[in-house]
Parts: structure tokens; sequence; C-alpha cells
């Protein structure tokens, strides 16, 4: 397995676009929606590999907290993660871990402070799991819902 950080170019950006389709596919986060090229650019790219073969992917980009908050105070640099994805396949073999543990690797050498993601997974005790207790992610905060009724039925009366 190489993980490793690249450059994004046309051919990397089309097999980028062909996963996030895929995931989309898979329904499993809320509102989730495929990417398009201009949802790649500015963001880092971070790669796993095997045999030319790309079985997952994390983008992020570098920022700097603008309103204080209860982790960070203005001005904090961070790694915003956009997104964390591995092939449904090879869930499970590390390839996730490998793909974090990198760009914090890069966030630590440039001197960024926080690592940061939101997650709306539909599956959220596996993926707090994952992040809590396989990668030492603290809880910050959550926002959650209850549909009452449907958002469609309730426009279309009024």
């Amino acid at each position: 397995m190489r993980i490793y950080e690249s450059q994004l170019h046309e051919e990397l950006a089309e097999k980028l676009i062909a996963m996030s389709v895929d995931w989309e596919g898979e329904n499993s986060t809320y509102g989730y929606r495929r990417n398009d090229r201009s949802d790649l650019e500015g963001n880092r790219v971070f790669l796993a590999e095997r045999d030319g073969e790309i079985l997952g992917y994390l983008l992020g980009h570098e920022e700097t907290a603008k309103r204080a908050s209860s982790i960070m105070p203005d001005g904090t640099p961070y790694f915003e993660i956009e997104e964390l994805y591995v092939v449904p396949g090879h869930r499970s073999e590390g390839i996730g871990r490998g793909l974090f543990c990198t760009a914090e690797q890069m966030a630590r050498a440039s001197g960024l402070c926080f690592l940061m993601l939101s997650t709306a997974t539909k599956n959220y005790k596996r993926i707090l799991h994952f992040y809590l207790e396989e990668l030492s992610m603290e809880f910050w905060s959550a926002r959650l819902f209850k549909r009452i009724s449907d958002p469609e039925e309730t426009n279309a009366s009024v």
C-alpha cells in the first residue's frame, strides 16, 4: 500500500469524481453529492494506492480560525478535512487510518495546530468509533435532528 500526497491533475480529478459518484450511490451520508472539478480545486489530495488502483482519498485544506471557539482562539492555523473516502471492499484494512495519519504528519510539519472535520454519516456509531477511539480525535460538538414531518409535504401546503 502506498499512501502519499499528490498534485491534482485532469486524470486524477476524473478518478476522484468517479469515486465520489460511487460514494453518492452508497447513500451513507446525509446530503452527500458527487464532486465536480470545483469541489476538488484548492484542496490538498492524499491517495491510498495499491497496484496502481486508488483505494481511498483524503481531501483537505489549510484554514485559520476566524471566530474564537471553546477549542481555539482567532488566528489558530488548522487543517480542515473535507472528505475521507475508502472504497467499500477495502474498508477495515487501515486505509482510512493511513490517509488520516499522513495528513496529520503534513499538518504537524507545516506548523498547524489542529485537524478538523465534520461528518454527516448515517452510521454514526462506526464513524465515531473510528475517529474518537482509533484516531484519538476529541469530540467537540454535535448537531442532531428529528424529522417530524416531510418538508416536501409542508412546503406544498403553504
